[in-house]
């Protein structure tokens, strides 16, 4: 997981598989540019300190 130039988050996973992409909350979409993904809790937790609040 990592910034780029333009404050953008850009974050490295496994692709969801599609029974998954069926249960997202109804106030939930994918965009035709955007893939589910899947990140490790290991990968969220080491980053919180960096991601910041607002």
């Amino acid at each position: 997981m990592w910034e780029l130039s333009n404050g953008d988050v850009a974050v490295i996973g496994r692709a969801a598989p599609s029974e998954l992409v069926a249960r997202l909350p109804e106030d939930a979409s994918i965009g035709p540019d955007e893939r589910l993904v899947i990140l490790p809790r290991s990968l969220v937790v080491a980053a919180k300190p960096d991601i910041p609040d607002a």
